[in-house]
């Protein structure tokens, strides 16, 4: 099976840039979530949760929109306040 295409937005890649957020970090949450919520102001964005070991254990959360052609990755960054549901 083929897996879609990961699209980072421009904000999605300024916010790689400026928190440094390992990209690899990025495809692992949005592909393979521990967690996952829909976002309450924008239908069809999904909130997706993953600890990272290599950065403490820090849970990093990629703001997504999926279509049936690709991941569209709007945002990430390293959420303090996230609690597994």
């Amino acid at each position: 099976m083929k897996l879609k295409p990961l699209l980072f937005t421009l904000h999605a890649r300024d916010a790689v840039d400026e928190r440094q957020i390992d990209p690899d970090w990025i495809e692992c949450t949005a592909r393979e979530p521990e967690w996952t919520i829909p976002d309450p102001r924008n239908a069809g964005v999904e909130q997706r949760f993953r600890a990272i070991p290599h950065f403490d254990g820090r849970i990093l959360r990629v703001a997504c929109y999926e279509t049936e052609k690709e991941i569209r990755i709007l945002t990430a960054f390293f959420d303090r306040d996230a609690r597994r549901p």
